[in-house]
């Protein structure tokens, strides 16, 4: 089976600190591009009798593609933004359920058993997302849809605890929803 995610148990506290320390790096990053590129423009370009809005504009737009690329090059593989990058992992990967959530809980009534641990581990992800940001209001929304499926995955004998998100989950769903 290929695995998509594995949802891992990380300290909230110890996340959020990180989290908090990666996105001060990348905004001042951003800020310092920003404010720079523009000047070095303007001093190698601009006119000082005309409006330099488009340079402005335009050296604000490079930071701003710079940035992005560092940090899709090179600053995600770094330790410090490893917290950040799992916390983007995880919602991509809740938003892969979440785009076909109708067919996956027209498939758990169904009794689809391969719906069934697609939709428990969005719960689980669901869950350390909200746990991991410290939203403990959100997780009581989902708890007596959680404890159903929970139930009814142990009277089948499915293991309850679904870390990880299968590609053949998605793909089984997809296939089931163009048949």
């Amino acid at each position: 089976m290929s695995e998509l995610f594995r949802i891992e148990q990380r300290d909230p506290e110890t996340f959020r600190r990180q989290t908090r320390r990666s996105t001060l790096i990348v905004v001042a990053l951003f800020a310092l591009l920003g404010m720079a590129l523009p000047a070095l423009l303007i001093g190698l370009f601009g006119s000082a009798d005309g409006s330099n809005f488009g340079l402005n504009l335009a050296g604000v737009l490079l930071a701003a593609a710079i940035t992005a690329t560092l940090v899709r090059t090179v600053f995600l593989k770094q330790s410090w933004m490893d917290a950040a990058a799992y916390g983007w992992r995880l919602k991509r990967a809740l938003m892969r359920v979440t785009n076909q959530m109708h067919q996956v809980k027209d498939a758990v009534k169904a009794g689809d058993e391969q719906a069934m641990l697609l939709l428990r581990f969005y719960h689980l992800g669901l869950q350390e997302m909200h746990h991991l940001d410290g939203n403990t209001s959100d997780m009581l929304e989902l708890v007596a849809e959680r404890e159903q499926l929970r139930e009814a995955l142990v009277e089948r004998g499915l293991a309850e605890d679904q870390m990880v998100l299968r590609s053949e989950w998605l793909e089984h769903l997809a296939g089931g929803a163009k048949g």
